[in-house]
């Protein structure tokens, strides 16, 4: 969103803004101490976790490193799934960065020479998914062991480049804080191998270095791109005039803007982020694409002889008079657009008839059809464009004339340009789409396939023979020996990131889970990876929904009847097995389940991960989560609004906010639900929906309620937990309340400082609990008063963002964001606890 709309965006509530401040590095430092501490002597570490897969899909990869004498030989990051090392062609992968206090990566380099390996941790894709990281670490025996070179503050980092003969010299771009404005921004460089390092370019406390290149013949010849953004959990504003890119001649110790006006490139407040790339051979020659945030020219006006289709942006501000004189025909084409859902029963003829009698107010197709969402996908920017300089970044000139149409304004997410070290002309631009240019960028071709994952982030050109490409993506890793005509997969590491997981009753039971932009995947529980699915080609999992999988509910009376679906609340039922048929809300056996409302009502608002429920005390009975709680007695086919709104009702910017996050009926009393939502609200209802009492209390304000969950237990039971990520505070915050939510008390109080994502109870003691947080597994025996770490068989530092408990076979199962699902039996936890 813009700055002047920004501006104007004011809370409603003081209630919904979060009273914290940014966790500092010095306690997230203190927090990798007390993690050892959790760890050490553990007696849930007695039982050893399983990974269950799967890997047929994989995670998001965000850098990829090659040895230039042997391209057998490489090393791959993911966002939050660690690093990996390949000497046989991305055949195997081996991890290498498990041992570490953090496992999400920005980039890596890699000193073929002396095998020393930097990694800087956090990735800079500004998503909802982005976890910050701890700074920069390096290793030079191929990973056994990792040393720790300070930058705690940095969160995420763009991007590392090494001096091309001194060893002990490196640059880091720094992109700096997600969620709040810091200093510790711009490019570091370091002259001792790391030891100490000094800032050399520094722009605002909100302007940070998201890319960085090298001239390879002259270490002293630096380009940064430098981005300008904010994100807030209800807004991102993706670009400003601070922004440009920046140039040193003399390795790095000053700096001059050279992206100014007159230069050709791009200035003033649509300047979002930068991928910078020279060619090798003549580095005179440097690509810059930008995210350019300049509206593009209108293309729709409110008179009915506009001869172009109506959009939704007709609608904001349209007079009475205006709709009037609307077009029917185009109005009706306009509203029977699967895109935007209007029901059949709304005709041209009816509303127009509503607007003219005053039963609706002339924006009401606005109000009905606008979210946060769609002002993200839709808005009319000018997205990618690639320029180039031929003369060392005096001067740019855009390569194209036609539009390149990978991104519009959510290029915050990609932003990288690559050019073949053996030709000038082959350029590669990686975004929703993979776009090569053969002509120096004038025009571009997909070369995405069958097998290859939308949404790239890294790419590799052979220094021999530039047909042979690896990239990669958020579905993982694919290669390629000519040009992207044919691509192979190489995911055999299971690094897939899970949103939120469930099991079911079956024997063996299955494992569900919803993934980031992988869709929904079901498999057995008793799975282990193993390659010899490839002679039968049936592999255990399977997918059952795509685009960003979320929750996902089973009956457990057929464990077969599912309810899942993608981001903001786009939700099916579904029968497994059944026969394809066209069903309410779609075909392939799926029934929406979605709430709706009438037109002129106010607009619900979805979370990313709209909560769904099913009541294990009817399973014909299932909650679903907007802003308001809706019920259906019908297995999801009619939904009823059963509370007005359940957030503060902020005012909105361009993320959805003021959403409901989580739901909880109690196991032992039919209609005694909680609800928490993102703006830090938390409600209770004692009769099913029909009334209901804020129960917030002294609890901090304003943070996400990542979990509510009420207990099996104790009736009048209730754990709660907030997170603080979205204002980058990270310290750990879990409650219990034995009075409904009357009062609470805080427990677990010694964890590490990291955001809480999930809770649950043991199935048969009451006083054990296991806490998820965006570092591991945490386990308390006695009911909070204090925990311990719970990590053996697993990464040591890994996102768990959701536990599932499977009462008859007496097993735990996790969905990590990096390193898919893990399994372990129970028994010795219990065993321990008596």
């Amino acid at each position: 969103m813009r700055k002047t709309l920004l501006s104007l965006l004011i809370i409603s509530s003081i209630f919904a803004e979060a009273q914290v401040k940014p966790t500092s590095a010095t306690d997230r430092l203190k927090s990798i101490e007390l993690r050892k501490q959790l760890s050490q002597q553990s007696l849930a570490n007695k039982t050893e976790f399983s990974n269950i897969g799967p890997s047929i899909q994989s995670g998001r990869v965000v850098d990829i490193e090659v040895n230039p004498a042997d391209p057998t030989e490489f090393y791959v990051a993911y966002a939050t799934g660690g690093l990996w090392h390949t000497v046989n062609n991305g055949m195997s992968f081996n991890p290498i960065f498990d041992s570490e206090d953090i496992i999400g990566i920005g980039d890596i380099a890699v000193n073929w020479k002396t095998r020393d390996i930097w990694v800087g941790t956090g990735e800079v894709n500004s998503s909802r998914s982005t976890y910050a990281g701890l700074g920069v670490y390096k290793s030079n025996d191929n990973g056994k062991t990792w040393t720790w070179l300070g930058l705690a503050d940095s969160h995420h980092i763009g991007e590392i480049k090494l001096h091309s003969t001194d060893p002990n010299t490196a640059w880091v771009a720094v992109l700096g804080h997600l969620y709040s404005p810091n200093k510790e921004r711009g490019i570091y460089k370091t002259t001792d191998g790391g030891k100490s390092w000094k800032q050399t370019l520094y722009v605002d406390e909100n302007t940070g270095a998201v890319d960085l290149d090298i001239n390879p013949a002259n270490s002293n010849e630096l380009y940064a791109g430098m981005w300008y953004r904010t994100r807030k959990a209800w807004n991102f504003e993706e670009s400003g005039k601070s922004g440009g890119i920046f140039k040193s001649t003399d390795g790095g110790e000053t700096w001059q803007k050279i992206s100014v006006e007159g230069a050709g490139f791009p200035t003033g407040d649509g300047v979002g982020r930068i991928g910078l790339a020279i060619y090798p051979k003549n580095p005179n020659i440097v690509y810059a694409v930008v995210d350019n945030n300049e509206k593009r020219a209108a293309r729709t006006t409110t008179t009915s002889s506009d001869t172009s289709a109506y959009t939704l942006d007709l609608f904001k501000g349209i007079s009475k008079e205006q709709f009037a004189a609307l077009d029917n025909k185009k109005l009706t084409a306009f509203l029977r657009n699967p895109r935007n859902r209007v029901p059949a029963e709304y005709t041209a003829e009816n509303v127009k008839a509503g607007v003219a009698s005053d039963k609706y107010a002339p924006n009401v197709l606005w109000d009905y059809l606008y979210d946060a969402n769609a002002a993200i996908t839709a808005a009319e920017v000018k997205g990618c464009e690639l320029y180039r300089s031929d003369d060392a970044g005096k001067t740019w000139k855009k390569t194209h004339t036609d539009p390149i149409n990978i991104y519009s304004s959510y290029g915050y997410y990609f932003g990288k340009v690559f050019v073949s070290p053996i030709n000038e002309n082959n350029v590669v631009l990686t975004g929703v789409d993979l776009l090569l240019s053969n002509d120096g960028g004038k025009k571009f071709k997909s070369i995405g396939g069958p097998t290859v994952h939308s949404d790239h982030h890294s790419f590799w050109f052979s220094n021999t023979k530039d047909n042979h490409v690896i990239n990669g993506n958020d579905g993982g890793l694919n290669m390629s020996y000519d040009a992207g005509k044919n691509w192979s997969k190489l995911n055999t590491p299971s690094v897939g990131q899970f949103y939120a997981i469930e099991v079911d009753m079956a024997k063996p039971y299955k494992v569900y889970g919803g993934l980031q932009d992988n869709g929904t995947w079901v498999g057995p529980s008793i799975n282990r990876e193993n390659i010899r699915w490839h002679s039968n080609g049936s592999y255990p999992f399977k997918s059952i929904g795509g685009g960003d999988g979320m929750q996902v509910q089973v009956d457990w009376r057929d464990n077969l009847t599912v309810y899942s679906g993608s981001q903001f609340g786009a939700y099916s039922r579904q029968v497994l097995g059944a026969p394809v048929t066209a069903g309410r809300g779609g075909g392939a056996n799926m029934n929406s389940v979605r709430p709706s409302r009438a037109l002129g009502e106010s607009a619900l608002r979805f979370n990313w991960q709209s909560p769904i429920l099913l009541s294990r005390h009817n399973q014909d009975i299932f909650y679903f989560g907007s802003n308001k709680f809706h019920r259906s007695l019908s297995k999801g086919d009619s939904l009823v609004s059963m509370s007005g709104d359940l957030t503060t009702n902020p005012q909105q910017g361009d993320v959805p906010y003021g959403t409901l996050s989580t739901m909880s009926e109690s196991p032992i009393r039919f209609g005694l639900i909680y609800t928490g939502s993102d703006d830090g609200l938390i409600h209770v209802t004692k009769d099913g929906g029909y009334s209901w009492n804020n129960i917030n209390g002294k609890l901090p304000k304003g943070l996400y309620v990542s979990r509510v969950v009420a207990s099996k237990f104790k009736e009048s039971r209730v754990y709660v937990t907030l997170n603080g990520y979205r204002n980058d505070y990270f310290n750990a915050l879990v409650y219990v309340s034995d009075d409904y939510g009357n009062t609470w008390k805080q427990i677990a109080k010694d964890l590490p400082y990291e955001s809480v994502n999930v809770i649950r109870e043991d199935p048969t003691n009451e006083n054990i609990l296991y806490i998820g947080t965006d570092g591991g597994l945490y386990v308390s025996l006695n009911g909070g008063n204090s925990c311990m770490m719970w990590n053996k068989g697993l990464p040591y530092s890994i996102p768990v963002h959701d536990i599932a408990i499977q009462p008859r076979d007496n097993e735990i199962v996790l969905g990590t964001h990096g390193r898919s699902l893990y399994i372990a039996g129970l028994g010795e936890i219990q065993k321990a606890a008596k």
